[in-house]
């Protein structure tokens, strides 16, 4: 089984509780999320972020709608929390968000690690496909939080991305 990861950091000109309390909402996911991938809450509002809620979206995945359901594993406000996939298109994935104090703002860390199906076709389309995928909506995301949280604020927006095999 090959785990992969993607991490990305990005510093915000504003206080870790009020990024924080911008990420903890499910709601706001769709704001940051490539509008073709039509992504869509199918849980009922009000959405409560909490250890062990259970959300469920549907998202579209190359022109396939696709329900994925997370679990929240893990809450910490305002330093972090841990979202996994209960059901959706990975085998793996399992999403820590990390919110630290920084001298410039807040800093935003997201590390995720996932596992794709279909074992060596996974590993093929992995490169070809799936990563490629994956930077782009993590480039659009950092371009939304951007404009959600405006230049003029914005203290600097370091991508420091990297996707690297494991062998677990």
């Amino acid at each position: 089984m090959m785990v992969y990861t993607l991490r990305q950091e990005q510093i915000i000109g504003r206080e870790i509780k009020e990024v924080f309390s911008f990420f903890e909402r499910p709601e706001n996911l769709c704001k940051i999320t490539p509008p073709k991938m039509k992504f869509d809450i199918l849980t009922p509002q009000p959405l409560e972020m909490r250890t062990g809620a259970v959300f469920d979206y549907v998202v579209n995945i190359m022109g396939v709608n696709q329900h994925w359901r997370t679990l929240i594993e893990r809450y910490n406000p305002p330093h972090s929390f841990i979202d996994i996939q209960l059901n959706g298109p990975y085998r793996l994935w399992h999403h820590t968000h990390e919110f630290e104090e920084h001298a410039e703002g807040t800093l935003i860390r997201d590390t995720i690690r996932y596992v794709l199906p279909f074992g060596f076709i996974g590993r093929i389309v992995h490169p070809l496909i799936v990563r490629p995928q994956l930077e782009r909506i993590f480039s659009f995301r950092r371009k939304a939080i951007d404009i959600i949280f405006p230049a003029e604020t914005m203290i600097q927006n370091s991508a420091n991305d990297s996707i690297s095999p494991l062998h677990g």
